[in-house]
């Protein structure tokens, strides 16, 4: 569906592919592996943004190029893929989308004051370090884990809860505070233990879970693997309720998992495809037949915020621009108003819990 978004901007004449285009920017994420769902959306997002930045005039005078990215989730990859995208000239980068490829990415733009917006890394230590040109337009675990612990503890108080985690720096990190918050909480986790992605057969990690008579299991990684272990314990029978976070936020989840995924309950901000700010955007991308769920729209806010803080900025230095974002604002975008603290975080995130029925997620709960 993304090729039709760039053939429609290529016809208007505004597109990414504009020979005269001036400005660089890039979109760096999963585009290909096995979190790759995740990688488009991020480029859909960017792509129009871009389109629509570009038809109104464009930046300081200036049309935007976007330029892609892979890092296929993996760290290496991450740091080739940056390295890359500061050779091409880009002024700022929207992605990464996995905590493990943002987090090394950073060092590189902080080195060539490039500045990066990540709309999903939601590990905490990505605007913890603390360089000047790291922003985020998504929450943070520490406010995602603590919103999932409320929920279980106030409406499972009675389960016996198993928190897996993948080991990565995202999945372990959100599973983390899962635990800690839970036992802040009071609940006790019968049972921890880490996966290792990839796997594809959870045969004996279900068997355990089963032994220890969980019923309420807590998922930390990524949905290719999440998913599988929801399909295992079905097919042997083990059913309870699972919970897991933004990166189960796609339909890659029903469709790895199947019907096993009915009622798998999940953390992620409250729908930005609904908000009145959203409301021009969705209607573009529902006429190119994309999907606006996800961080589709948290892509796009990305660049939106990025090209009003140059405007105001009156260049596109990356210090500059950097100093701007965190003490102009608030920042008008499909998300509403976005401001940044002076870690680059949003200030005022904020979650919600989904639902996923009949091949769907939507919001089950707005509050724990």
């Amino acid at each position: 569906m993304r090729k039709t978004l760039l053939a429609t901007v290529a016809l208007f004449g505004f597109g990414t592919g504009l020979a005269h285009a001036q400005i660089k920017v890039g979109v760096a994420g999963p585009l290909t592996g096995p979190n790759a769902a995740f990688g488009t959306q991020l480029e859909t997002g960017a792509d129009l943004a871009v389109s629509d930045i570009n038809a109104a005039g464009g930046v300081l005078g200036k049309k935007l190029t976007l330029i892609p990215a892979d890092d296929a989730c993996d760290p290496k990859q991450a740091v080739t893929a940056a390295n890359t995208l500061v050779a091409d000239g880009v002024v700022m980068v929207d992605g990464h989308f996995c905590s493990s490829s943002s987090i090394p990415a950073a060092a590189v733009y902080s080195d060539a004051g490039v500045i990066e917006i990540s709309p999903a890394s939601t590990n905490p230590e990505y605007t913890d370090k603390g360089t000047p040109f790291t922003f985020r337009t998504c929450g943070r675990d520490d406010q995602q884990g603590l919103v999932a612990a409320q929920y279980i503890v106030k409406h499972f108080p009675k389960a016996k809860v198993a928190v897996l985690d993948d080991n990565s720096t995202y999945g372990k990190g959100i599973a983390d505070q899962v635990r800690a918050n839970l036992a802040k909480l009071g609940m006790k986790v019968t049972y921890n233990a880490s996966y290792t992605a990839g796997d594809k057969d959870y045969t004996a990690l279900v068997s355990r879970m089963k032994q220890e008579g969980i019923t309420l299991v807590y998922l930390g990684g990524y949905y290719a693997d999440t998913g599988l272990i929801v399909r295992e314990g079905a097919e042997q029978g083990f059913k309870p309720q699972y919970f897991s976070e933004d990166a189960a936020a796609t339909d890659q989840f029903w469709d790895t998992a199947g019907p096993a995924a009915e009622g798998v309950l999940l953390t992620f901000p409250p729908p930005a495809e609904k908000a009145s700010t959203a409301a021009k955007a969705v209607a573009e991308l529902k006429a190119l037949k994309e999907d606006p769920t996800g961080y589709v729209l948290y892509s796009y806010a990305t660049i939106q915020v990025w090209a009003e803080a140059a405007k105001k900025a009156g260049t596109t230095d990356g210090a500059k621009v950097a100093a701007e974002m965190k003490s102009g604002g608030p920042w008008d975008s499909v998300l509403g108003p976005i401001s940044f603290d002076a870690k680059g975080d949003v200030v005022n995130a904020a979650y919600a819990i989904y639902k996923f029925h009949n091949g769907n997620y939507s919001v089950f709960a707005m509050k724990p």
